[in-house]
């Protein structure tokens, strides 16, 4: 079904419904499940740590909108590449790093990913294909590009995943990005995040076109709104944009409509919004909730064990937590450190 037939009519703000995306396996459901409350509980954890002290500096909470970066990753294939903003915990995680390393880097541990200098915002894993994590709203965005210009380059069949905010979509280098992507048909799926505040403004008070899925019109480069608090019709569309851009079509848009839980940073409260909101948003459309309810309903998964899958992903998340709080700290020399590369002449 083509992008534009997809696109539900909506109001500003609302959740772009679900087309009967297909139905998860068993097995699907279960990975679906286990990655996104790992997510959720780690988040939560570092949450914790935040209020005590343990972390430092800004610290920006992905729960509510796990569905988006698991069902991404459900979809892409070994070697496509992941770059994303400064609410990065939860990428990490799908990518497969380890809650340990994502945990001691947020507290500034020798074992974090970065070894304890880029803290919440910087941490990056070559072995992953995971590049940040940018403090610098819409830096990324360019960045994303490069590395889809390095695959198309090298041929190497690989896309990368640019995500981005709702905010950083008014960015200009992210109009640049687009423009070049398409003239030059790189292999880049533009993932925008729409959790529908760009820090604590909402979408309709800061962007004049609030179908993000549009914003490459101009470009030519095609673009669909996607259900993005269910992990299934993340899937399906990721799966087409993947395909996409790796057939040598170009970039692709997926913008995401989903929903923040917590406020844009540890320190914000989040007074522009409604409790009402947020607590109807919990109740009808949590994207682990939703997947929950299938496993017991559609595939009869008992109960006591996906009490087993929280117990486990408790464990290790609270162990990330006793390993980050107990890690040595870097040694003042670490400062020097990948600051220089030498290169031949």
């Amino acid at each position: 079904m083509a992008a534009a037939a997809k696109r539900a009519a909506k109001q500003d703000g609302d959740v772009v419904p679900a087309n009967d995306p297909p139905p998860f396996t068993r097995e699907e459901d279960l990975e679906a499940y286990r990655e996104m409350l790992l997510i959720r509980r780690f988040e939560e954890k570092a949450g914790q740590m935040y209020g005590m002290g343990l972390i430092g500096g800004f610290c920006h909470l992905y729960i509510g909108q796990e569905a988006v970066v698991v069902g991404m990753q459900m979809a892409a294939k070994d070697g496509d590449e992941v770059i994303t903003g400064y609410r990065d915990h939860g990428h990490m995680l799908a990518t497969g790093m380890e809650a340990r390393g994502v945990m001691a880097e947020l507290t500034g541990r020798r074992g974090g990913y970065s070894r304890g200098k880029g803290g919440s915002m910087h941490m990056f894993s070559k072995e992953k294909q995971f590049y940040g994590g940018h403090g610098i709203v819409g830096a990324q965005v360019s960045l994303g590009t490069g590395l889809g210009l390095a695959n198309w380059y090298r041929g190497d069949g690989r896309v990368s995943m640019t995500y981005m905010g709702d905010g950083a979509a008014n960015q200009g280098q992210v109009y640049e990005s687009f423009n070049m992507a398409e003239l030059w048909k790189l292999p880049v799926v533009y993932v925008i995040e729409n959790n529908r505040y760009a820090m604590g403004t909402s979408v309709s008070r800061a962007s004049a076109q609030t179908d993000f899925s549009r914003r490459g019109v101009s470009f030519n480069i095609p673009g669909e709104q996607v259900d993005g608090m269910d992990v299934r019709a993340v899937r399906e569309a990721a799966g087409r944009a993947l395909e996409h851009a790796r057939s040598g079509n170009g970039p692709y848009i997926l913008e995401m409509q989903t929903y923040r839980y917590r406020g844009h940073s540890m320190s914000d409260p989040a007074k522009y919004r409604s409790k009402d909101e947020v607590t109807k948003m919990r109740e009808e459309r949590d994207p682990i909730e939703m997947v929950r309810k299938r496993l017991v309903e559609t595939h009869k998964v008992a109960e006591d064990e996906l009490k087993g899958i929280d117990g486990k992903v408790r464990e290790i998340v609270n162990d990330s937590a006793e390993f980050a709080t107990h890690d040595p700290e870097p040694d003042p020399s670490e400062l020097w450190t990948d600051i220089l590369r030498e290169a031949a002449v």
